[in-house]
């Protein structure tokens, strides 16, 4: 799980631009309604493995206590100032051990991080260990194998205080035969002083559907596929036609 780390540490700040809190709205409470419905147990506390910057956590917290983990400190201390009376806590969604279980887990696309099965495996035992029986562990993915696209560029424009940042995303795969692909980020910062361009790199998995459920179902979950349409807000940007985040809901 390798990353250059600019976009959860000095570039944290430009976190809550480029992914405005209103465009999480719709999708986590939709996620929500999903989760509700899967699970055998009254959802009433949630673990997000992988909270990044608390924006999900933000509505999460309307219907459930929420625990949230994360690895980047820059991305905790965003997601404590948003949300005052949500536990986080420092460490890696592969090992994490809280001594504790949730009526649900969640894990947004910090899932994406996971290149190899063996890593993917690891994330969906953290999952199953903080399960009560009964609960439901819901997590999504940036793209998969089904609708990957070889260089698709996405792009957009947002503002904050003082600040216009306009943010690209490509997506290459410089070996079709093993299970990841690069994305690459530009940010091009305007302030008054000038712009400023910064660049980014990750390493993110790519499955397929079958092998995802295939790595949950040895797990011991009860688990299925669904292609994730969570509306346009959540959408945006989205030139290189992706039509939906593959979604996988497992019970325990």
């Amino acid at each position: 799980m390798k990353t250059t780390g600019k976009l959860y540490g000095r570039l944290a700040w430009a976190f809550p631009i480029i992914t405005p809190l209103r465009h999480y709205k719709k999708e986590t409470e939709q996620a929500f309604r999903l989760m509700q419905k899967a699970a055998r147990i009254p959802v009433r506390t949630l673990l997000h493995l992988g909270c990044g910057g608390g924006h999900n956590d933000h509505f999460f917290r309307r219907h459930a206590r929420v625990t949230g983990v994360d690895l980047s400190p820059a991305m905790l201390r965003l997601a404590r100032r948003l949300n005052p009376d949500v536990a986080y806590l420092a460490g890696d969604m592969r090992k994490v051990r809280l001594g504790r279980t949730y009526d649900a887990v969640a894990a947004w696309d910090s899932v994406n991080h996971m290149t190899g099965p063996a890593d993917l495996a690891k994330v969906f035992d953290s999952a199953y260990r903080h399960l009560e029986k009964g609960g439901v562990f819901f997590f999504l993915l940036d793209t998969d194998r089904a609708q990957f696209r070889q260089g698709s560029v996405d792009g957009y424009v947002n503002r904050g205080k003082g600040v216009k940042i306009a943010f690209i995303e490509n997506l290459y795969d410089p070996d079709p035969r093993d299970t990841h692909y690069e994305t690459r980020f530009v940010f091009l910062i305007r302030r008054k002083s000038g712009l400023k361009v910064e660049t980014d790199r990750f390493r993110c998995g790519l499955f397929s559907a079958g092998e995802v459920l295939s790595l949950l179902r040895k797990r011991g979950f009860r688990a299925r596929f669904l292609r994730y349409r969570p509306g346009a807000e959540a959408m945006e940007g989205c030139a290189s036609g992706r039509a939906y985040y593959p979604a996988f809901i497992a019970v325990k």
